[in-house]
């Protein structure tokens, strides 16, 4: 039998999976909850695996399941697996830009043609929305909250660069956030209108990071992929919006919350 060949992108929240199986790539996501169901269903799928890993519970998986495997560093196995997906993507792109890993928190990294650095990192990402999504609602799912999120209105919850000035002239664009959250209790709201703010308030924050970042480094455009923009309009339309409007070019991958699944992949 053909052995088959897997890498596996084990993070806080989600499990990839990308293997290759007549000679076509297959790609898979399972809840980390769902760790051993993801294993089964990789090895039922494809059998004689070779497999290599990434990711913070790479070595959980290692231990447990296979123990032949390799890990290979997350920052490199994301940053190859960018690199693999805008070629196959056909996405042109200057040889310098910033990759924006928007996961369950996110990270940045400067790429110079072959060199690669990892700049900052935050807090703020998927795990922001889903976490504080639930307080915020009686939602807990990940896909009812960005389901939720996209019809909320954020101007229900926070205060406006419009509010402020009112009839007068603003400087700046009206819609713009002057306090995200601000009206609080002062004006009746719904669930959707608050995860509309919350999903806006870690666009505006990771697109702020973003532009210092890229100001510095002196690039233009910005590669965003993990799992937090996959399924989420408004954060992906809030993201692409702030991008544009600070100079930079947004370029999203159709499996960007892949890449670190694809660069372990082309390691094994």
């Amino acid at each position: 039998m053909k052995q088959s060949t897997a890498g596996i992108d084990a993070g806080g929240s989600l499990i990839k999976i990308v293997y290759q199986e007549n000679e076509r790539m297959h790609f898979k996501k399972f809840s980390i909850n769902q760790l051993d169901s993801a294993i089964s269903w990789l090895n039922i799928s494809a059998p004689s695996l070779k497999v290599s890993l990434t990711g913070g519970k790479a070595s959980v998986i290692q231990k447990k399941h296979f123990q032949d495997s390799i890990i290979i560093p997350e920052f490199q196995a994301t940053c190859e697996g960018t690199r693999f997906l805008l070629a196959h993507e056909s996405k042109r792109i200057e040889e310098n830009y910033l990759m924006v890993n928007i996961g369950t928190g996110t990270s940045w990294h400067v790429v110079n043609g072959e060199k690669v650095e990892r700049i900052l990192g935050s807090g703020i990402g998927g795990g922001t929305f889903t976490g504080l999504g639930s307080l915020l609602t009686q939602v807990h799912g990940y896909q009812q909250l960005t389901v939720l999120a996209n019809e909320g209105n954020k101007g229900n919850v926070d205060l406006l660069v419009k509010d402020i000035y009112d009839s007068s002239e603003s400087p700046i664009n009206g819609e713009l956030t002057a306090a995200n959250f601000a009206k609080g209790k002062k004006l009746n709201h719904t669930e959707a209108d608050r995860l509309a703010s919350l999903s806006n308030m870690i666009a505006e924050t990771i697109v702020l990071l973003t532009s210092q970042a890229a100001a510095i480094h002196q690039v233009k455009s910005a590669v965003i992929v993990g799992s937090a923009v996959v399924g989420n309009p408004s954060l992906k339309i809030s993201l692409d919006f702030y991008m544009k409007m600070v100079g930079l070019t947004p370029v999203f991958l159709e499996k960007g919350e892949y890449s670190g699944a694809i660069g372990a992949y082309l390691t094994v």
